[in-house]
């Protein structure tokens, strides 16, 4: 089956059909590292990364960009307010994205650009833009260079606006600008800002406005045309838009596929670092192992906005726990490729419907524990789960997991005591359900012989050691 996807420029879901046959090339936008990374940044990630593992599963040979912007507004007013070096920030701020991004198992980028280290080839990029007349120097003297976007018939098309209909942009003075919607390309250097935080540049000493950087960056690793451009929705406008625009005014075909993921919210808000309502990865792995919360976002449509709850993500470790136990009865799988299910290929084909393919693992883990209880063969229904985990990026066995989150012994084994029981749980539900009621009993024995009381409630068995 052809993989399909929703194209948020064209608003449709649309088949795959890649540039080069057999290729893809993936360029999503990363994060400015100006703090600690919290649960709402992972999302994209996590999102992007099961798309790339989705992609080569399909036989597609990934070229896979991530940049990292490490110079900005941002980051430097941060490091003003802590009295530190911007770069010490930034680099500080990298490392704790690179540990989030490990403990949920998120597969490194085939190369991870960093903003600072491609300057020369953003004022390349600029010049051209003049050139062609899509682009102009401030006339106040300040070093600025603006995109103009009146000279772009096509701004706008991305996200479906006109000009007069957008706010004006808010990255510079408005000063030197032709229209108030033009967008910083270059910063000219303030007195007030670091000498380090600037590059010479046939406009003066400065440095590279957010939106040139991943034009930049994308045409060098992925070329004037490539497959997929992704990103959270909050950067369609204005950051993917301006992408768009000055990249094809510079003359370069850029994305056919525009992907973006929906927000984690908390109170019905996007997650973010200024509305003072994040949750640090690091934070949330002192009380979940970092599988629990992988599976806890791959759970959701990449394109539905999530009201983040401990509620939410205590049921998924539930889940994900009861999966564990399966794989713990059935005894350590065997090496190399493990096949999937149709009917999991066939959701993650329309566009990563990972809802629907979370439901077909749940299926085949139940089917796996009625035939474990009847005595029959699971061989199948355990490489079935072994291989959907793999694509999903939370199989138990992989090595990524190793000390990630909760890694106490203490931790490791409170949750393997609760997956276990949850599986013999879920078999004396189903054993109740058939009305085998002597099977049911003696599962209740083999749990009660282990120290483990449970009692049955109108919403469902709770279990404590006696």
């Amino acid at each position: 089956m052809t993989i399909r996807l929703y194209d948020t420029a064209t608003r449709e879901v649309r088949d795959f059909v890649p540039l080069r046959e057999g290729k893809a090339g993936l360029y999503v936008c990363g994060l400015t590292v100006q703090s600690e990374p919290h649960v709402g940044h992972v999302r994209s990630a996590v999102n992007f990364d099961v798309l790339q593992r989705w992609l080569r599963h399909r036989g597609y040979e990934v070229t896979f960009i991530r940049n990292i912007t490490d110079i900005d507004d941002k980051i430097l007013s941060k490091s003003a307010e802590q009295g530190r070096p911007w770069y010490n920030l930034a680099y500080a701020m990298r490392i704790e994205l690179d540990k989030a991004y490990a403990a949920l198992n998120v597969a490194p980028p085939t190369y991870e650009p960093a903003a600072t280290g491609h300057v020369p080839e953003m004022i390349e990029l600029i010049e051209r833009l003049i050139e062609r007349g899509h682009a102009y120097p401030a006339a106040d003297g300040s070093g600025d260079v603006y995109f103009d976007v009146r000279s772009w018939p096509s701004y706008g098309e991305l996200t479906h606006q006109g000009v007069d209909d957008m706010e004006p942009a808010a990255d510079a003075d408005p000063r030197g600008k032709r229209d108030p919607r033009d967008f910083a390309l270059w910063k000219g250097r303030k007195d007030s800002e670091p000498e380090t935080a600037s590059w010479p540049s046939p406009w003066g000493r400065g440095r590279p406005g957010w939106h040139i950087e991943c034009s930049a960056m994308a045409g060098k690793y992925l070329g004037d045309a490539f497959d997929i451009h992704g990103g959270g929705v909050d950067l369609r406008f204005p950051h993917h838009e301006n992408e768009q625009a000055q990249s094809r005014a510079a003359g370069g075909a850029f994305a056919s596929y525009w992907m973006h993921n929906a927000w984690i919210t908390t109170a019905g808000e996007k997650m973010s670092k200024s509305l003072g309502n994040t949750l640090s990865i690091p934070s949330i792995l002192e009380r979940y192992r970092g599988a629990e919360l992988r599976f806890y976002v791959v759970a959701a449509h990449y394109r539905s906005h999530v009201e983040f709850s401990f509620d939410a993500l205590d049921e998924a470790a539930v889940g994900y726990r009861r999966i564990e136990a399966f794989l713990e009865r059935v005894g350590p799988a065997a090496g190399g490729e493990w096949p999937i299910p149709e009917a999991f290929a066939a959701a993650m084909d329309d566009d990563l419907g990972t809802p629907a393919a979370v439901a077909v693992l749940y299926d085949t883990v139940r089917e796996g524990n009625r035939r474990l209880a009847e005595g029959d063969d699971v061989s199948e229904q355990a490489a079935f789960v072994n291989g959907m985990l793999d694509v999903l990026g939370v199989h138990p066995a992989d090595p990524a997991w190793a000390g990630s989150g909760a890694s106490g012994t203490e931790e490791r084994l409170s949750a393997a005591v609760d997956a276990l029981v949850a599986g013999l749980l879920e078999e004396r539900a189903q054993a109740r359900a058939d009305k085998d009621w002597a099977r049911a009993d003696t599962i209740r024995d083999r749990i009660k012989a282990a120290g483990i009381d449970v009692t049955d409630t109108p919403d469902g068995p709770t279990w404590s050691v006696n």
